[in-house]
Protein backbone atom coordinates (compact mmCIF):
# COMPACT_ATOMS: atom_id res chain seq x y z
CA UNK A 1 0.00 0.00 0.00
CA UNK A 2 2.94 2.63 0.80
CA UNK A 3 4.55 1.61 -2.59
CA UNK A 4 1.22 3.15 -4.10
CA UNK A 5 0.45 5.56 -2.56
CA UNK A 6 3.94 7.17 -3.43
CA UNK A 7 3.10 6.56 -6.73
CA UNK A 8 0.11 8.38 -6.66
CA UNK A 9 1.28 11.55 -4.75
CA UNK A 10 4.84 11.53 -6.65
CA UNK A 11 4.07 10.15 -10.79
CA UNK A 12 6.14 8.62 -13.13
CA UNK A 13 8.39 12.15 -12.75
CA UNK A 14 8.52 13.60 -9.80
CA UNK A 15 8.76 17.56 -9.97
CA UNK A 16 11.38 19.40 -8.08
CA UNK A 17 12.10 17.71 -4.72
CA UNK A 18 12.21 19.33 -1.83
CA UNK A 19 15.60 18.05 0.65
CA UNK A 20 12.94 16.29 2.84
CA UNK A 21 11.43 14.11 0.58
CA UNK A 22 14.89 12.50 -0.15
CA UNK A 23 14.74 11.80 3.67
CA UNK A 24 10.87 11.00 3.90
CA UNK A 25 8.84 10.12 0.77
CA UNK A 26 5.95 11.60 0.54
CA UNK A 27 3.08 9.37 2.05
CA UNK A 28 5.68 6.82 3.34
CA UNK A 29 5.10 5.17 6.16
CA UNK A 30 7.05 6.43 9.65
CA UNK A 31 8.06 3.18 11.02
CA UNK A 32 10.79 3.10 14.41
CA UNK A 33 14.44 2.18 13.32
CA UNK A 34 14.45 0.31 17.22
CA UNK A 35 11.53 -0.76 19.40
CA UNK A 36 11.74 2.28 21.83
CA UNK A 37 11.44 1.57 25.14
CA UNK A 38 8.03 2.35 27.36
CA UNK A 39 8.31 5.62 29.08
CA UNK A 40 7.65 5.55 32.84
CA UNK A 41 6.88 8.06 35.30
CA UNK A 42 9.01 10.44 37.82
CA UNK A 43 8.64 7.70 39.76
CA UNK A 44 10.03 5.65 37.90
CA UNK A 45 6.75 3.57 37.49
CA UNK A 46 5.89 2.35 34.37
CA UNK A 47 2.49 4.38 32.46
CA UNK A 48 -0.77 1.93 32.99
CA UNK A 49 1.18 0.75 35.98
CA UNK A 50 -0.89 2.94 38.21
CA UNK A 51 -4.65 3.34 38.39
CA UNK A 52 -4.37 6.67 37.82
CA UNK A 53 -2.83 8.68 35.25
CA UNK A 54 -0.92 12.68 36.40
CA UNK A 55 -0.78 15.26 34.00
CA UNK A 56 2.76 15.01 34.23
CA UNK A 57 2.53 11.03 33.07
CA UNK A 58 -0.20 12.49 30.05
CA UNK A 59 2.78 14.81 28.50
CA UNK A 60 5.13 11.74 28.58
CA UNK A 61 2.96 9.16 26.72
CA UNK A 62 1.44 12.48 24.59
CA UNK A 63 4.90 12.92 23.73
CA UNK A 64 5.99 9.07 22.95
CA UNK A 65 7.81 8.76 19.95
CA UNK A 66 5.81 5.39 18.69
CA UNK A 67 2.71 7.34 19.06
CA UNK A 68 0.70 7.13 16.04
CA UNK A 69 1.15 10.66 13.76
CA UNK A 70 -1.18 11.80 11.30
CA UNK A 71 0.53 9.88 8.17
CA UNK A 72 -0.54 6.90 10.25
CA UNK A 73 -4.59 8.22 10.59
CA UNK A 74 -3.88 8.92 6.59
CA UNK A 75 -2.66 5.45 5.36
CA UNK A 76 -5.02 4.11 7.80
CA UNK A 77 -8.24 5.91 6.91
CA UNK A 78 -7.97 6.78 3.02
CA UNK A 79 -5.53 4.43 0.96
CA UNK A 80 -6.07 6.73 -2.10
CA UNK A 81 -4.57 9.58 -0.19
CA UNK A 82 -3.25 12.75 -2.93
CA UNK A 83 -0.79 14.74 -0.95
CA UNK A 84 -0.77 18.09 -2.12
CA UNK A 85 2.30 20.47 -1.69
CA UNK A 86 3.25 23.82 -1.74
CA UNK A 87 1.76 27.36 -0.06
CA UNK A 88 2.51 28.55 -3.48
CA UNK A 89 3.68 31.87 -2.51
CA UNK A 90 6.77 30.64 -0.80
CA UNK A 91 7.79 26.61 -0.73
CA UNK A 92 6.46 23.46 0.95
CA UNK A 93 6.40 22.51 4.46
CA UNK A 94 6.91 18.79 5.27
CA UNK A 95 5.63 19.57 9.26
CA UNK A 96 2.07 20.11 7.83
CA UNK A 97 0.20 16.92 5.70
CA UNK A 98 -2.57 17.78 3.87
CA UNK A 99 -4.62 16.43 0.76
CA UNK A 100 -7.60 14.72 -0.71
CA UNK A 101 -8.79 11.03 0.30
CA UNK A 102 -12.03 9.32 0.99
CA UNK A 103 -13.51 8.56 3.96
CA UNK A 104 -15.66 5.71 3.96
CA UNK A 105 -16.84 6.92 0.40
CA UNK A 106 -16.76 10.48 1.15
CA UNK A 107 -13.91 12.63 -0.35
CA UNK A 108 -12.43 15.04 2.55
CA UNK A 109 -9.76 17.05 3.19
CA UNK A 110 -7.09 16.23 5.68
CA UNK A 111 -4.68 18.55 6.98
CA UNK A 112 -2.38 17.78 9.99
CA UNK A 113 0.88 18.39 11.92
CA UNK A 114 3.54 15.57 10.81
CA UNK A 115 6.21 14.36 13.07
CA UNK A 116 9.27 11.72 12.42
CA UNK A 117 9.61 8.49 13.95
CA UNK A 118 13.65 8.62 14.45
CA UNK A 119 15.99 11.50 14.59
CA UNK A 120 16.70 11.65 11.09
CA UNK A 121 13.01 12.22 10.24
CA UNK A 122 12.29 14.72 12.66
CA UNK A 123 14.82 17.05 11.60
CA UNK A 124 13.70 16.77 8.15
CA UNK A 125 10.34 17.60 9.67
CA UNK A 126 11.14 19.93 12.31
CA UNK A 127 9.60 17.79 14.89
CA UNK A 128 6.21 18.87 13.73
CA UNK A 129 7.10 22.81 14.34
CA UNK A 130 5.59 24.59 11.38
CA UNK A 131 6.75 27.33 9.13
CA UNK A 132 4.59 30.05 8.08
CA UNK A 133 4.54 28.13 4.62
CA UNK A 134 3.05 24.91 6.07
CA UNK A 135 0.25 27.55 7.83
CA UNK A 136 -0.60 29.16 4.21
CA UNK A 137 -0.37 25.66 2.95
CA UNK A 138 -3.39 24.56 5.12
CA UNK A 139 -5.64 27.91 4.26
CA UNK A 140 -5.15 26.45 0.52
CA UNK A 141 -5.95 23.30 0.87
CA UNK A 142 -9.05 24.69 3.12
CA UNK A 143 -10.10 26.85 -0.12
CA UNK A 144 -10.15 23.81 -2.20
CA UNK A 145 -12.07 22.21 0.50
CA UNK A 146 -14.79 25.27 0.51
CA UNK A 147 -14.88 25.49 -3.33
CA UNK A 148 -15.98 21.72 -3.48
CA UNK A 149 -17.96 21.26 -0.32
CA UNK A 150 -15.78 18.90 0.74
CA UNK A 151 -15.50 18.21 5.04
CA UNK A 152 -12.21 19.35 6.77
CA UNK A 153 -10.57 16.84 9.08
CA UNK A 154 -7.49 17.62 10.86
CA UNK A 155 -4.95 16.34 13.38
CA UNK A 156 -3.32 17.84 15.76
CA UNK A 157 0.56 17.17 17.01
CA UNK A 158 3.07 19.51 17.45
CA UNK A 159 4.91 21.32 20.47
CA UNK A 160 4.08 25.00 18.45
CA UNK A 161 4.90 26.74 15.54
CA UNK A 162 8.61 27.23 14.24
CA UNK A 163 10.29 29.93 16.68
CA UNK A 164 13.29 30.44 15.14
CA UNK A 165 14.28 34.04 13.20
CA UNK A 166 13.52 32.18 9.51
CA UNK A 167 10.09 31.85 10.77
CA UNK A 168 9.66 35.10 12.32
CA UNK A 169 11.11 36.52 9.08
CA UNK A 170 8.21 34.74 7.32
CA UNK A 171 5.39 36.06 9.01
CA UNK A 172 4.52 33.25 11.39
CA UNK A 173 2.15 35.09 13.68
CA UNK A 174 0.04 36.54 10.90
CA UNK A 175 0.16 32.57 8.77
CA UNK A 176 -1.28 31.92 12.46
CA UNK A 177 -4.14 33.95 12.27
CA UNK A 178 -5.01 34.15 9.20
CA UNK A 179 -5.41 30.05 9.55
CA UNK A 180 -7.45 30.63 12.45
CA UNK A 181 -9.78 33.20 10.75
CA UNK A 182 -9.93 31.04 7.27
CA UNK A 183 -11.69 28.49 9.46
CA UNK A 184 -14.24 30.56 11.47
CA UNK A 185 -15.31 31.29 7.73
CA UNK A 186 -15.32 28.41 5.55
CA UNK A 187 -19.06 26.89 5.26
CA UNK A 188 -18.25 23.02 5.27
CA UNK A 189 -17.75 20.90 8.25
CA UNK A 190 -14.02 20.61 10.10
CA UNK A 191 -13.58 18.45 12.57
CA UNK A 192 -10.31 18.55 14.57
CA UNK A 193 -8.03 15.68 16.75
CA UNK A 194 -5.50 16.24 18.97
CA UNK A 195 -3.54 13.27 18.72
CA UNK A 196 -0.61 14.16 20.81
CA UNK A 197 0.87 17.70 21.83
CA UNK A 198 -1.29 20.80 20.71
CA UNK A 199 1.07 23.51 21.88
CA UNK A 200 -0.06 26.91 21.45
CA UNK A 201 -0.89 28.85 18.33
CA UNK A 202 0.79 26.32 16.62
CA UNK A 203 -2.02 24.15 17.32
CA UNK A 204 -4.61 26.47 17.36
CA UNK A 205 -4.33 27.47 13.90
CA UNK A 206 -5.81 23.81 13.08
CA UNK A 207 -8.22 23.65 15.79
CA UNK A 208 -11.08 25.96 14.91
CA UNK A 209 -13.52 23.45 14.31
CA UNK A 210 -16.75 22.46 14.39
CA UNK A 211 -15.84 19.42 16.95
CA UNK A 212 -13.01 19.26 18.82
CA UNK A 213 -11.72 15.90 19.57
CA UNK A 214 -9.08 14.81 21.86
CA UNK A 215 -6.87 11.30 22.52
CA UNK A 216 -7.34 10.17 26.32
CA UNK A 217 -3.35 10.86 26.69
CA UNK A 218 -2.96 14.22 24.49
CA UNK A 219 -2.59 17.58 25.77
CA UNK A 220 -3.66 21.05 25.03
CA UNK A 221 -2.14 23.80 26.05
CA UNK A 222 -1.30 27.62 25.70
CA UNK A 223 2.66 26.63 26.21
CA UNK A 224 4.59 23.37 27.17
CA UNK A 225 4.86 22.88 30.94
CA UNK A 226 8.36 23.19 31.06
CA UNK A 227 8.00 26.83 29.10
CA UNK A 228 5.47 27.68 31.46
CA UNK A 229 7.78 26.41 34.79
CA UNK A 230 10.57 28.41 33.27
CA UNK A 231 8.42 31.96 33.02
CA UNK A 232 6.70 31.45 36.03
CA UNK A 233 9.40 29.52 38.51
CA UNK A 234 12.37 30.58 36.50
CA UNK A 235 13.02 26.81 36.59
CA UNK A 236 11.84 24.12 34.08
CA UNK A 237 12.46 21.34 36.38
CA UNK A 238 9.05 22.43 37.70
CA UNK A 239 7.28 21.43 34.59
CA UNK A 240 5.47 18.52 36.38
CA UNK A 241 4.02 20.72 38.57
CA UNK A 242 3.19 23.32 35.41
CA UNK A 243 1.72 20.28 34.10
CA UNK A 244 -0.28 20.03 37.34
CA UNK A 245 -1.30 23.91 37.28
CA UNK A 246 -2.43 24.51 33.85
CA UNK A 247 -5.10 21.99 33.64
CA UNK A 248 -3.86 20.62 29.88
CA UNK A 249 -5.50 17.22 29.76
CA UNK A 250 -8.04 16.07 28.02
CA UNK A 251 -10.92 15.26 31.04
CA UNK A 252 -9.71 18.66 32.37
CA UNK A 253 -10.47 20.60 28.81
CA UNK A 254 -13.84 18.46 28.10
CA UNK A 255 -14.53 19.80 31.78
CA UNK A 256 -14.11 23.31 30.47
CA UNK A 257 -16.02 22.97 27.78
CA UNK A 258 -13.16 23.72 25.38
CA UNK A 259 -13.30 20.39 23.73
CA UNK A 260 -15.96 17.93 22.52
CA UNK A 261 -15.24 14.68 22.95
CA UNK A 262 -12.35 12.34 24.46
CA UNK A 263 -11.48 9.52 22.72
CA UNK A 264 -10.67 6.72 25.17
CA UNK A 265 -7.00 4.88 24.41
CA UNK A 266 -5.43 1.31 24.98
CA UNK A 267 -4.36 1.09 28.84
CA UNK A 268 -0.84 2.02 27.97
CA UNK A 269 -1.20 4.78 25.47
CA UNK A 270 -2.35 4.51 21.87
CA UNK A 271 1.43 3.56 21.20
CA UNK A 272 0.74 -0.31 22.95
CA UNK A 273 -2.33 -0.88 20.42
CA UNK A 274 -2.13 2.11 16.74
CA UNK A 275 -4.36 -0.27 14.81
CA UNK A 276 -6.75 0.17 17.79
CA UNK A 277 -6.47 3.81 18.58
CA UNK A 278 -6.73 4.58 14.87
CA UNK A 279 -10.08 2.85 14.49
CA UNK A 280 -11.08 4.44 17.74
CA UNK A 281 -10.41 7.96 16.14
CA UNK A 282 -11.78 7.26 12.96
CA UNK A 283 -15.40 5.97 14.28
CA UNK A 284 -15.67 8.97 16.41
CA UNK A 285 -14.55 11.23 13.47
CA UNK A 286 -17.58 9.45 11.20
CA UNK A 287 -19.79 10.02 14.04
CA UNK A 288 -19.20 13.50 14.37
CA UNK A 289 -19.50 13.99 10.32
CA UNK A 290 -22.45 11.83 10.03
CA UNK A 291 -24.21 13.92 13.15
CA UNK A 292 -23.29 17.58 11.33
CA UNK A 293 -24.42 16.16 7.93
CA UNK A 294 -28.00 15.37 9.76
CA UNK A 295 -28.20 18.49 12.12
CA UNK A 296 -27.42 21.09 8.80
CA UNK A 297 -28.87 20.99 5.56
CA UNK A 298 -24.77 21.62 4.26
CA UNK A 299 -26.22 21.29 0.40
CA UNK A 300 -28.29 24.76 1.37
CA UNK A 301 -26.88 27.95 1.52
CA UNK A 302 -29.18 28.36 5.01
CA UNK A 303 -27.45 24.85 6.32
CA UNK A 304 -23.67 26.13 5.66
CA UNK A 305 -24.57 29.38 6.91
CA UNK A 306 -26.18 28.21 10.17
CA UNK A 307 -23.09 25.91 10.42
CA UNK A 308 -20.82 28.56 10.71
CA UNK A 309 -22.99 30.74 13.03
CA UNK A 310 -23.09 27.49 15.15
CA UNK A 311 -19.29 27.44 15.22
CA UNK A 312 -18.90 31.20 15.67
CA UNK A 313 -21.09 30.85 19.12
CA UNK A 314 -19.26 27.86 20.27
CA UNK A 315 -16.03 29.98 20.74
CA UNK A 316 -17.82 32.95 21.85
CA UNK A 317 -19.18 30.88 25.12
CA UNK A 318 -15.83 29.53 25.96
CA UNK A 319 -13.82 31.50 28.53
CA UNK A 320 -15.16 33.30 31.46
CA UNK A 321 -14.81 37.11 32.43
CA UNK A 322 -15.63 39.51 34.35
CA UNK A 323 -16.14 43.36 34.12
CA UNK A 324 -14.08 45.36 35.59
CA UNK A 325 -17.22 47.90 36.36
CA UNK A 326 -19.83 45.49 37.93
CA UNK A 327 -16.80 43.71 40.00
CA UNK A 328 -16.14 47.15 41.64
CA UNK A 329 -19.59 47.68 42.27
CA UNK A 330 -20.23 44.72 43.69
CA UNK A 331 -17.45 45.16 45.93
CA UNK A 332 -18.14 48.52 47.65
CA UNK A 333 -21.61 46.75 47.70
CA UNK A 334 -20.15 44.17 50.01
Amino acid sequence: MTTDITQNLNGKTPGPASPYRDVVPAGASHKPETETPYATSPNGVEHGAEQTTTPWERVQIARHPDRPHTLDYIQRFCPDFIEMHGDRLFGDDPAIIGGLGTLEGQAVMIIGHQKGRTTKENIARNFGMALPEGYRKAQRLMDHAARFGFPIITFIDTPGASPGMTAEERGIGQAIAASIMKMLTIEVPIIATVIGEGGSGGAIALGAADRVLMLENSIYSVASPESSAAILWRDAGQAAVAAEMMRITAPDLLQFGLIDEIVPEPEGGAHTDAPATLDAVRDAILRCLSGMQESYALHTKKGARKLLEDRHAKYERMGAFVDPQQGAQEEADD
